[in-house]
């Protein structure tokens, strides 16, 4: 499955990606006692206290079945036993072993073949292939032109997960003369816990001055993981905001600290691109937080929703838009920390929320029912409803999960339905019409995103764990009307 695509700005990574240096001896002590901690059993109170102190009960079921399994094979070695006896006696009166100390000491020779000389040194065996140093830097030399990105590669990172296996995926797209582009995987991040959202940012938190190549990963745990994705095979997160209970009990729900983190699944992320150590997070607890990247700590709070807070966007750097599960969008003003604020109301709960980079006052939300709405912050009010949509778009016949406007092309915007299709869009004047849609095969789609370096090129994700690169310009409509 892929719930979230980021794409990486063309010359932000890194050429040759960074090793990571392999844990040391007392981050292995560390990750035992984690492990440890995870499995011992009984009651323990979190120092650090929290309102939300329900337990989660191990199922009774679970363990009545388990011991069922136990005597159940038990019972079956019981009833075998004595015909295994029999078979292991026979096998050893066959082996002899009562006389095993009597046997006599004699070499057999078996060959005379040249593989039965000893050699002690092992250049002078001729069956040992042997390998020089030309090989072995030839070696290097190819590990080391896989792993280079080209400055005219594209970097795009999944949110992915597997069977029980979670990661970032990150992929090469190659630009070909033909327009069809290439991708491969170049290394995959594991992670923790089930993804639902990313953030690309460049902000370095070591130092704020010089800018890197990171993403933000929010999950189904409410601490917030950042990578940095210049460092293959890392195993541990360069920076978490939030934090989990310091003691954790399998089978036990985690109790987390009260001001320092979500209390529940991080739904959404958006970086503030000027005010570079600002990102924002929504949660499934109904609240938005902002988080000072310099420091790792929450500096605002936001509860003015009263359901999931599923998605969140920067109008500016000053105004952020929030949708929620209570079928509201609401503009904070963070100019006072979010004291003020306006209110529209949408026909379901919001799915996505993308503000129009070619219009500063137009936003769309992407609903539950379908439906897309465009709204205009100028029609902001005191009022619980602040206006009403400029146009209402039946998307899709199912959930309308993800939008993505074209950076270069005003009017021109994708989305994603979880029907399974994904389809290209004019808006002009308000009056939406398909211009072209594609079932591409990724089961419901979740995730749709243009790349600002190649604006044509669509990345889609859905329930099939497959990711698509649509060039869009491909489709005769599409360049028609938005290719001159």
């Amino acid at each position: 499955m892929i719930t979230a695509i980021s794409w990486v700005p063309r010359g932000a990574a890194k050429t040759v990606p960074i090793e990571a240096e392999p844990p040391t001896q007392e981050e292995i002590e560390e990750a035992k006692k984690s492990i440890a901690l995870g499995r011992a059993g009984g009651d323990a109170d979190d120092a650090e206290g929290d309102e939300d102190d329900g337990d989660m009960e191990l199922d009774d079921e679970d363990e009545v079945d388990e011991v069922a399994q136990a005597r159940a094979a038990a019972k079956a070695l019981g009833k075998s036993s004595s015909a295994a006896v029999g078979d292991i006696s026979d096998g050893l009166a066959e082996l002899n072993m009562d006389a095993y100390d009597d046997e006599e000491d004699e070499l057999e020779v078996f060959s005379t073949g040249l593989g039965d000389l000893y050699y002690k040194d092992n250049e002078d065996d001729p069956y040992i292939i042997k390998k020089n140093d030309d090989d072995d830097e030839d070696d290097d030399d190819s590990e080391i032109e896989d792993m280079t990105i080209k400055p005219t590669d594209i970097v795009l990172v999944c949110a992915h997960n597997e069977d029980e296996f979670n990661s970032l995926q990150v992929s090469i797209v190659e630009e070909l003369e033909d327009g069809d582009p290439n991708m491969f995987v170049h290394h995959e991040v594991p992670l923790s816990d089930f993804p639902l959202c990313t953030a690309w940012l460049d902000f370095n938190r070591e130092n704020g001055d010089e800018k890197g190549n990171f993403i933000a990963v929010g999950t189904m745990s409410p601490i917030i993981e950042i990578w940095n994705l210049d460092i293959v095979d890392e195993v541990e997160p360069h920076v978490v905001l939030g934090a989990l209970s310091k003691k954790q009990i399998k089978g036990k729900k985690p109790r987390y600290k009260k001001r320092n983190s979500h209390k529940n699944s991080v739904l959404g992320l958006a970086w503030n691109a000027v005010v570079r150590n600002v990102l924002a997070s929504s949660s499934a607890d109904k609240t938005i937080r902002l988080w000072d990247l310099s420091t790792g700590q929450c500096a605002v709070t936001l509860q003015h929703h009263d359901g999931k807070v599923q998605s969140v966007a920067w109008r500016s750097p000053e105004v952020l838009l929030s949708g929620s599960f209570d079928k509201s969008v609401i503009m904070s003003d963070m100019r006072d920390n979010g004291q003020t604020y306006h209110k529209w109301a949408v026909e379901a709960d919001v799915e996505s929320l993308v503000c129009d980079p070619h219009n500063e006052h137009s936003f769309l939300v992407s609903l539950d029912n379908g439906m897309v709405q465009a709204f205009d912050t100028r029609t902001a009010s005191s009022n619980s409803n602040s206006g009403q949509p400029t146009f209402t778009l039946h998307a899709h016949n199912k959930a309308a999960s993800a939008i993505s406007f074209c950076p270069s092309k005003p009017n021109f915007i994708a989305t994603g339905g979880t029907d399974k299709m994904v389809k290209l869009w004019d808006i002009s004047n308000n009056q939406p019409s398909c211009v072209a849609s594609l079932n591409a095969k990724l089961g419901a789609v979740f995730t749709v995103s243009f790349c600002n370096d190649s604006p044509f090129l669509l990345a889609c994700g859905g329930s099939k764990g497959k990711l698509k690169v649509w060039n869009t310009l491909s489709e005769p409509a599409v360049a028609n009307k938005f290719g001159k």
